[in-house]
């Protein structure tokens, strides 16, 4: 997109509904986090309208996001997986997934939850969660890392202090907008 995506995504038909309903907002939904994770693993070297207009492809090969469906997961279900054109049929995307959602099942037993695990590390710079992202999951790099935080409120950015939907957002008090509160300043938010 030639414009910035507040600019762009109002109207479009993908974009649209995600900008103005999900992008920045925070949720303490572990499915939803997954989801979020999956969606951004599999964006990687590709656009984001792709992954958009497969959501709900990938909604239903993974069951929903179901963590505990996902993390059982088998070579049955990794072939079937491998074989929807419905998604992103790369074999290390694919198993980054179902060890991810294992992954998660091992955070419930020191964090209680994938959110839990989120805010008990909150705040942390970009560079500091990428690190700390590296150690816990598979296939997470800077990109995946940063916008997969920015797109649920732990990192600034998200859109722009003029869109109409960033005082939806700051309404519902995204984790970076409370660390900047507290006197963080590990990262500068946009207000």
């Amino acid at each position: 997109m030639s414009l910035t995506y507040c600019g762009a995504a109002p109207g479009h038909p993908h974009h649209g509904p995600y900008h103005d309903n999900e992008y920045g907002f925070p949720s303490n939904d572990d499915r939803v986090l997954f989801e979020r994770l999956v969606l951004e693993i599999n964006q990687a070297g590709l656009s984001w309208l792709t992954i958009l207009k497969k959501r709900d492809a990938f909604r239903a090969a993974f069951d929903g996001f179901d963590i505990d469906r996902v993390a059982a997961y088998g070579e049955t279900e990794r072939a079937r997986l491998l074989a929807d054109a419905g998604i992103i049929r790369n074999r290390l995307k694919v198993d980054a997934v179902i060890e991810n959602a294992r992954r998660i099942i091992a955070l419930r037993e020191t964090h209680g939850s994938f959110d839990g695990w989120l805010r008990a590390h909150h705040p942390l710079t970009k560079a500091e969660w990428v690190k700390l992202f590296g150690r816990t999951f598979r296939f997470t790099g800077g990109e995946i890392v940063g916008e997969f935080l920015m797109s649920l409120g732990y990192l600034p950015g998200a859109h722009q202090a003029n869109c109409p939907v960033q005082a939806v957002v700051l309404a519902r008090t995204p984790p970076w907008k409370t660390a900047a509160e507290a006197g963080y300043r590990g990262h500068q938010p946009i207000e």
